[in-house]
C-alpha cells in the first residue's frame, strides 16, 4: 500500500508516535479507585481502518447491553496494564496476544459510576479466522468503520438508572456508543492521523 494508505505501515508509526508509551501511562492517575485495562484493537477491512467493540449481555449486573472495549480488572497476577488488556481480549472475543502489535495507550479515564480507572491500550491486530466471544459476558462482536464512528458523533441525552444526563456518543447504524468508552475514542480520534479517519 502506499504511505498514504489509510492501513499502511506509515500511517500506523505516525499513530504510534502521537500515542502514550505503555509504561508512561500506567504511572497516570484518573477518577477511580480500581484498576482496569482494555484493548482498543484496530485492524484493517477493505482497506479501511476498523475498531473491534464487544456489546455486552443485556443480563450482565453492570453497563448491561452496552457497547465497550474488550477488557476488565486488573488482576494482582497481572504485571502491567498491558498484560490485563491483552489476557482479557483472549477471554473476551478469542484474541490471541500475538496476533496484537501494540501501537501504545492512551490517557486512563475514570468511570463515573462504578469507579474503575481504565487503562486503554491501542494495539493493530490480525483478523482471528472467527471471533469466539464469551458466553458469560458477550453478546456480539462488532467491528465498526472509525471514520463512520466519527462522522455518527452527537451529544446525546440519555437516562439512566432515572437519572438523565447529556454524554458525547457516536452512533452507527443502530448502535450506540457512549460513556467511558465515547471518552476514550474522542481521546483516540485526536491522535489518529487524518488518512485513517476518511468519511465512508
Amino acid at each position: 500500500m502506499s504511505s498514504g494508505s489509510p492501513t499502511s505501515s506509515e500511517s500506523r508509526q505516525r499513530l504510534r508516535e502521537a500515542l502514550i508509551e505503555p509504561a508512561h501511562a500506567a504511572t497516570l492517575s484518573a477518577h477511580g479507585t480500581t484498576r482496569a485495562a482494555v484493548l482498543v484493537p484496530l485492524l484493517d477491512l477493505g482497506g479501511r481502518v476498523h475498531v473491534v467493540l464487544t456489546r455486552r449481555r443485556s443480563d450482565m449486573r453492570r453497563h448491561a447491553g452496552e457497547i465497550s472495549f474488550p477488557g476488565g480488572r486488573c488482576d494482582p497476577e497481572d504485571p502491567t496494564p498491558t498484560a490485563t488488556a491483552l489476557r482479557e481480549a483472549h477471554e473476551e472475543v478469542g484474541l490471541p496476544a500475538a496476533s496484537v502489535e501494540v501501537l501504545g495507550a492512551l490517557p486512563p479515564t475514570g468511570t463515573i459510576v462504578t469507579g474503575y480507572v481504565v487503562y486503554p491500550i491501542v494495539g493493530w491486530i490480525e483478523r482471528p479466522a472467527a471471533w469466539v466471544p464469551s458466553p458469560r459476558e458477550v453478546d456480539a462482536v462488532l467491528e465498526l468503520d472509525l471514520g463512520a464512528l466519527l462522522a455518527g458523533y452527537e451529544r446525546r441525552r440519555l437516562i439512566r438508572r432515572g437519572i438523565p444526563f447529556q454524554t458525547d456518543a457516536y452512533v452507527v447504524d443502530e448502535h450506540l456508543v457512549w460513556g467511558a468508552t465515547a471518552r476514550m475514542l474522542g481521546d483516540l480520534f485526536e491522535r489518529m492521523p487524518p488518512e485513517m479517519l476518511t468519511p465512508p
